[in-house]
């Protein structure tokens, strides 16, 4: 019983943490937690490790460097509080820009679902873009797969890729297993807490945990989230077939599905758990219900304000939101930074942080 009441953090037995490194994973509901990053930033006026010259991503596909980010070679930033955007992870190059005492989390998400995403939302990659479905890019892998062509890395074990391993391995490699083991040992060691996206209000509550914020601070609204008529559901046999041909990430996501359980024991407990997924939902509607115009999200072509509309690419539909008219000005403002769609978020935080800069980049 002791233990349990001790990982049950109060405000009195914490202190919010606010040196944070985010992994963001592709196709993972990674955009969803970047905007609570982004909020919470944002409301206490921490500084975010930009991408250069006003770029969403950090240079990914490329190793990530310190020179990357924004402020870091001109020396014009003292102190980073928060990284979130796209990379490929390279632990050595963010320890120079980040403190000793970041916290480093990610989120992973079931290679099944997450391969039926990729192939919609990058069917213009080269390994797709011939293919007329899923099931035929698998079955002829070895015909439809080149590795050294550009954007080819999200075809194959992309959360691998992300985390800064070699992706290209075959599932009957004889170092397979070696590898795997190697990677989640990295993980381990680099990473706090790896969240999982098919338990994603369970994953918020231990973020709120671990980081020692508040339920407010780690509610959200779904972002960048694809319309459902072009969500397609898979035969038994495709998804054996996807965690053979992932078969790094299929082992990856095994490993840490579990640990993330055992974490959830350790940090928090079931019961309490429960009770605060309860309480986190209950905040979800009842915003949803004051911001929301009809209180859910829209298809893209029904979004008023240009400015909330998300990027539309490859041949999924993102949706999103339009606010209640009826709010009051601070109302509007708080609900404005919950359904901001991610390259608008970025490029508004990115120009408040470098305003001379930014007139110099103009998008």
């Amino acid at each position: 019983m002791e233990a349990h009441s001790n990982s049950v953090h109060t405000k009195a037995t914490c202190h919010p943490k606010s040196h944070i490194v985010f992994l963001k994973t592709h196709k993972t509901a990674s955009s969803t937690v970047l905007n609570i990053l982004y909020r919470y930033g944002e409301s206490r006026n921490l500084t975010f490790a930009f991408p250069l010259n006003k770029q969403s991503q950090l240079f990914y596909p490329f190793f990530f460097a310190s020179h990357f980010v924004e402020g870091v070679s001109s020396q014009s930033v003292r102190e980073f509080h928060i990284m979130c955007n796209h990379m490929r992870f390279r632990k050595s190059e963010v320890a120079k820009v980040m403190p000793e005492d970041t916290f480093y989390f990610s989120i992973l998400r079931h290679p099944v679902a997450m391969m039926e995403s990729i192939f919609i939302y990058y069917k213009s990659i080269q390994a797709f873009h011939k293919t007329h479905s899923l099931d035929n890019f698998l079955d002829n892998s070895s015909r439809n797969y080149n590795s050294s062509l550009t954007n080819n890395h999200y075809a194959h074990n992309i959360l691998a890729f992300d985390f800064g391993f070699d992706n290209n391995v075959a599932a009957g490699a004889v170092d397979l297993e070696e590898r795997a083991s190697m990677a989640i040992a990295a993980i381990k060691r680099d990473f706090h807490l790896i969240l999982i996206s098919e338990y994603f209000d369970e994953s918020m509550i231990l973020l709120k945990h671990a980081l020692c914020w508040s339920l407010e601070d780690v509610v959200s609204f779904k972002l960048n989230r694809r319309s459902e008529q072009t969500r397609h559901p898979l035969l038994p046999n495709t998804a054996e077939k996807i965690k053979r041909w992932n078969a790094l990430d299929w082992r990856i996501y095994l490993y840490f599905n579990t640990t993330f359980w055992h974490k959830i024991d350790s940090l928090v407990g079931q019961e309490q758990m429960k009770k605060e997924v309860y309480h986190l939902r209950e905040l979800q509607a009842k915003l949803a219900n004051s911001c929301l115009k009809d209180g859910r999200a829209v298809d893209p072509s029904k979004i008023k304000d240009a400015g909330l509309k998300p990027f539309q690419y490859g041949a999924a539909v993102i949706e999103g939101y339009n606010l209640n008219p009826h709010i009051d000005r601070q109302t509007k403002i708080k609900c404005q930074r919950l359904i901001t769609p991610e390259l608008q978020y970025t490029e508004r935080l990115y120009t408040q942080q470098f305003l001379e800069l930014a007139s110099k980049h103009p998008k």
